[in-house]
């Protein structure tokens, strides 16, 4: 496989720079053996059947984007540069691994202000990344970074808007509790209250799992050849409970439909057996054509980034020359793309 075999032309025109309102009102594409229907989101709660159980990842997104200022003392007096800073993921030593901008003028000791409440020292500099020790911890941090940071946008977003306060309400699930990602399951952005209630009246049941999603996921693949492509790591959870409910929901003959490609690399890592484990910890799978899927019956995700992994996680799903015409069906018939984008219904 090429990485050249997930090359396709969008238009600027079809990423999405704002979602669907309300949510649940943004276009759905189902594919369906070698059929294709335009639907929309809400309508899952009368395409989706009873004994369906949706695994929902229940990361929060913090507001990693941060911007502040460092000085130093000149012949001159005191010179300022403004700093942007992009937090990554915790450390086990308690820093934060941080991407700076432009970190040619950032060393290592000094001390970044975001606010009148939060700064941080520069422990180290390397790989291109800085690892950042902040003056306050735990409920204190969360506030104060709160107040500072705003929604890490990826990058095809922010090249084209900065980010806003909007973003704090849309670019968050309704369902998100557990804080640590830098990215949202933008999957899981269409739904809402109204909807989760008509699936649930329509005897569509819903299991919880947890991946921290890393800004690694819109790291570009390098490699022509993509099985040497190697994957970020994120930590996620599946605990004793949702495992049993996957494995139930399995035997009763019931569909496991994750929603979003977080969550079903997740439950995939965790069914490498045959069936869910309880899982913690970090996860690099990378599934592209070929890969044997265990739990997975059918998947709600948004349309990706040609050349991206997650692209070639669908062809997996669905088989590459199948998605080749879904994906073209969506780019004529004006589909949104990316996270603020439409969603499909994949069913193998």
């Amino acid at each position: 496989m090429k990485l050249s075999d997930f090359d396709f032309d969008l238009p600027e025109a079809l990423i999405a720079t704002r979602p669907a309102s309300p949510r649940s009102a943004a276009r759905l594409l189902v594919a369906e053996g070698d059929g294709i229907a335009d639907r929309v989101v809400r309508d899952l709660a009368d395409i989706l059947q009873p004994g369906d159980r949706l695994v929902l990842n229940d990361t929060r997104v913090i507001p990693a984007r941060l911007s502040g200022t460092r000085t130093r003392e000149t012949g001159q007096g005191p010179a300022t540069a403004r700093i942007e800073a992009t937090l990554l993921e915790p450390r086990p030593d308690g820093t934060w691994a941080a991407l700076m901008k432009p970190l040619r003028k950032v060393r290592e000791g000094e001390e970044i202000r975001f606010s009148d409440r939060l700064s941080a020292r520069v422990e180290r500099i390397a790989g291109g990344q800085a690892d950042l020790r902040f003056n306050l911890a735990g409920d204190d941090f969360d506030a104060a970074l709160a107040e500072a940071g705003d929604m890490p946008l990826p990058p095809y977003i922010a090249a084209l808007r900065a980010p806003d306060a909007q973003d704090k309400t849309d670019y968050q699930t309704v369902w998100a509790r557990r804080a640590g990602a830098v990215a949202a399951p933008t999957a899981s952005l269409h739904f809402d209250a109204q909807l989760l209630a008509r699936l649930a009246a329509r005897g569509v049941t819903f299991t919880h799992v947890t991946l921290h999603v890393g800004a690694g996921t819109f790291l570009p693949v390098k490699v022509e050849d993509v099985t040497t492509h190697r994957m970020h790591a994120e930590w996620g959870e599946v605990t004793e409970s949702a495992a049993a409910e996957i494995n139930a929901t399995k035997a009763a003959g019931g569909r496991v439909i994750p929603v979003g490609t977080t969550a079903l690399r997740l439950i995939e890592t965790a069914a490498r057996s045959g069936r869910v484990e309880p899982w913690r910890g970090p996860t690099d799978i990378f599934i592209y054509p070929g890969f044997a899927f265990h739990v997975t019956d059918a998947l709600i995700t948004n349309f990706h980034l040609p050349k991206s992994t997650l692209l070639m996680l669908v062809s997996a799903l669905m088989g590459s020359e199948r998605m080749r015409r879904v994906y073209a069906h969506a780019v004529a018939s004006g589909y949104r793309f990316f996270s603020y984008g439409d969603a499909s219904l994949l069913i193998p």
